[in-house]
């Protein structure tokens, strides 16, 4: 019998400055990635109060140009593309006809015809095919794979921005809006967007710059941190992560995601989408807090049905969090919940999104 070895991982151009830092790599999606350096706890903190940065060279880029780009984005993608500006950013979904999610998605206008959507690094490969299959016979427009374009580099925290534009050669795009600069020398598309909880800067650059512009910005005071504090961190602040609170199961109202999402515009899944806000979900994504011990996990199951689908323990709350599914009669906030965590019954209470707010 033979067998065959398993695919290599992928690494990021950054990989040999998370060796010389001492991170733990994971495989994270089929990408050799660093959970941690020092400590997830520490690297948690440092976003809070400071800045860190994070290698997010796993994510994809897709670019939809020529003059039928608008509208393929419209027939994809869960919100008004028409509605985003040159140089704007916008959180959408990605539906089948039931409603079903495939992918959650950034999507930057870069010029009059030419988008940039990002997509998370499990589901590259099937949003591509998604985005070539709809297109496929149009003249006027063309889908790129650009993966092998860009690093990514996600700088966050209440000193991203300082740190950030003392390398930049003009001031910084502001929140939720994206424009080329020239970062440590560099090309770069500076994007106001990050998935923290903090302000900070997206950079994308060629995969050559990324080192030095890496090295850059730790030597100014950015923190490396990985996987899992970018887990804590977006789990505090409620943001979601496919394939936990989103999956092909459940549409984006049931996700809470119906902010994102304009039936006008005919969105593929768009009629089953609104079948269901009219109705009214069966069940809603909740954030809750444990009250008392116990760190809650994926799949958890909820007294009186639900599931749990993200939790930990949160460093600057001190307890519990998470993100469950439960009957949308029981999604209420102060509802109180018990939640099974490793064969004990937890009580919880169910919070306001986000979790964690800064302090007056």
């Amino acid at each position: 019998m033979s067998s065959s070895a398993p695919p290599a991982l992928r690494r990021t151009p950054l990989f040999e400055q998370h060796r010389a830092a001492g991170a733990k790599l994971v495989d994270f999606s089929g990408w050799e990635m660093p959970v941690q350096y020092g400590g997830a706890r520490q690297e948690h903190i440092a976003v809070r109060e400071s800045c860190g940065v994070f290698d997010v060279s796993h994510m994809g880029e897709i670019e939809t140009s020529g003059p039928g780009a608008l509208e393929l984005l419209q027939r994809l993608l869960s919100n008004d593309v028409a509605k985003i500006a040159i140089g704007g950013a916008q959180y959408s979904v990605l539906c089948r006809e039931d409603g079903g999610v495939l992918d959650d998605l950034f999507t930057y206008r870069l010029d009059s015809d030419r988008y940039l959507t990002v997509t998370n690094a499990s589901n590259h490969d099937s949003d591509l095919e998604w985005f070539r299959a709809h297109a496929s016979g149009a003249q006027d427009v063309s889908v790129s794979d650009l993966i092998d374009d860009y690093a990514m580099l996600a700088v966050q925290g209440p000193r991203a921005r300082e740190l950030v534009q003392a390398i930049s050669d003009s001031p910084l795009p502001a929140r939720m809006t994206a424009g080329t600069r020239r970062v440590h020398g560099a090309e770069t598309l500076v994007c106001g967007t990050g998935y923290t909880g903090e302000d900070g800067v997206e950079l994308l650059c060629r995969p050559e710059n990324a080192p030095a512009l890496w090295d850059q910005i730790v030597r100014r005071g950015a923190v490396p941190a990985g996987l899992a504090a970018r887990d804590t961190l977006r789990l505090e602040a409620c943001f979601h992560l496919y394939g936990n609170d989103l999956t092909v199961d459940r549409g984006p109202i049931e996700g809470g995601l119906g902010w994102c999402c304009n039936e006008d515009t005919g969105f593929i899944g768009s009629e089953a989408v609104r079948a269901v806000r009219s109705a009214g979900p069966a069940e809603k994504l909740v954030a809750f807090v444990i009250d008392g011990p116990g760190i809650p996990r994926a799949h958890n199951p909820v007294r009186g049905g639900g599931e749990v689908t993200s939790g930990t323990l949160s460093p600057c709350l001190n307890a519990g969090i998470g993100l469950a599914y439960v009957p949308a009669e029981r999604s209420a906030v102060g509802e109180r919940l018990e939640i099974d965590v490793r064969g004990k019954m937890r009580p919880a209470v169910i919070k306001e999104k986000p979790l964690y707010r800064k302090g007056p």
